[in-house]
């Protein structure tokens, strides 16, 4: 037992100066930002206000381009495509907290019934129908006369049966042959795993994994039992439950988790939406994970709404919506090469990540109508009510796509268009 403590512990601890590494810059400079823009006024000049618009186009262009790429790797199939469209259109439709992760749990249930039960029916229901219509063309009908040329039948049969029996044993031969090869590589492979393998040292203990998956399950069920009994709940306790419960159900990578935080830390009035903007601007020109932005978000809600430091919300952002996945990761490492080959579990974790795909092209929807600043509409408007944002989503995204510009670079140019429109007419459009 101790032996196997060792072991873990050789493996989490590098694994997490790795995450820490990757993450904390970032985290770092989106908490210096959040500083900067807790201090700002209200009003903006009229430059900065084309400046974040034009950065926001760039934006809509940039997760677009993410949502294409991620649509390509998620449709293998028919029902894939249909969940994609499904999770896209049901999410510009309507908003609510419980909403995402139920449009979540459905999609994986669609892909099960119908990878696990839904085909083999319709298989059946196809054999059984060419059953019928095969018997019913082999059957003569009553009074019909069947004319039969006996020579040719006769040498059709002398020479299509030792044709089929030589096929028959060629084939059986062949089937011997390859069950052979695959025994003899799945074991090779098993013992190249168990002795080749540097991850097999610090393989965690199937019993520690399941025990740390139903501790997290029991973390997670009272976190949202509080979240419910508690009127009012602390804004504290609040905004680190919006930030696990948003960690738990992401699937799919940073994009999808924009229009959560949206409606996470907008909608309840927490974050300002011209704010939210200027940091998914800047989120998407900083290296390392998206899911940074929660640190922004979460040291403006506490600096906005309370006397505690904002460096307490940050904090609260950070675990919130790096913890979920840590946690998991650790405890499904002892279990997961066994569930993997599980049929059922691939095709749950296929519908989860169709339907989460679509959420992204409803983050660039959203964001779509409210990524247009004014100093009137400083909660932001359309970007249709002036061409050149489109025309800088549309050059951000064909840049990265085609030209591969690198993002940050086509962040920063969507900018400097913004204040080139300023210069050419917007001066006489943003007055304030």
């Amino acid at each position: 037992m101790l032996f196997n403590i060792a072991q873990i512990h050789a493996g989490i601890f590098p694994a997490i100066f790795t995450f820490l590494v990757w993450s904390l810059p970032a985290a770092t400079a989106m908490y210096a930002l959040s500083i900067g823009v807790s201090h700002i006024s209200e009003t903006l000049p009229g430059p900065v206000y084309a400046l974040l618009s034009g950065l926001n186009a760039a934006t809509v262009g940039l997760i677009a381009l993410a949502a294409v790429q991620l649509a390509r790797k998620a449709i293998t199939d028919k029902l894939t495509r249909i969940l994609v469209l499904f999770g896209a259109c049901a999410g510009m439709c309507y908003n609510a907290l419980w909403y995402f992760p139920v449009l979540l749990v459905f999609g994986g249930f669609v892909m099960f019934a119908w990878e696990i039960h839904g085909r083999a029916l319709i298989t059946r229901l196809k054999n059984r129908r060419t059953r019928h219509s095969n018997t019913d063309v082999n059957e003569p009908s009553e009074g019909e006369i069947t004319m039969v040329d006996r020579k040719t039948g006769e040498n059709a049969r002398h020479t299509e049966g030792p044709h089929r029996r030589g096929n028959t044993e060629q084939d059986r031969t062949e089937d011997t042959k390859e069950g052979e090869v695959q025994e003899l590589t799945s074991v090779s492979t098993a013992q190249r795993t168990r002795t080749d393998s540097p991850a097999a040292a610090h393989q965690v203990p199937v019993k520690i994994g399941l025990a740390v998956i139903v501790l997290f399950f029991v973390a997670f069920a009272v976190f949202m039992s509080l979240r419910g009994g508690l009127h009012p709940a602390p804004l504290l306790f609040s905004l680190f439950n919006n930030m696990f419960l948003a960690g738990t159900i992401i699937f799919g990578g940073g994009p999808v988790v924009i229009p959560l935080l949206r409606n996470y830390v907008v909608d309840p009035g927490w974050v300002s939406p011209r704010d939210f903007l200027l940091g998914l601007a800047v989120i998407q020109a900083m290296p390392g994970p998206n899911f940074n932005f929660a640190v922004y978000l979460g040291a403006l809600v506490v600096a906005s709404n309370t006397n505690v430091p904002s460096v307490v919300g940050a904090i609260l952002g950070y675990l919130g919506i790096f913890v979920p996945g840590l946690w998991l990761s650790v405890g499904f490492q002892s279990v997961w090469q066994s569930l993997r080959k599980r049929k059922e579990v691939s095709s749950i974790l296929r519908g989860i990540n169709a339907t989460a795909v679509g959420f992204v092209f409803t983050a660039v929807y959203r964001l779509w109508e409210i990524g247009y600043l004014t100093p009137e509409e400083t909660k932001g408007i359309s970007l249709a009510n002036e061409p050149w944002w489109l025309v800088i989503a549309t050059m951000t995204y064909a840049a990265v796509e085609w030209f591969f510009v690198p993002p940050p670079v086509a962040i920063l140019s969507g900018g400097a268009l913004g204040l080139a429109w300023y210069g050419a007419v917007g001066r006489r459009i943003l007055q304030v």
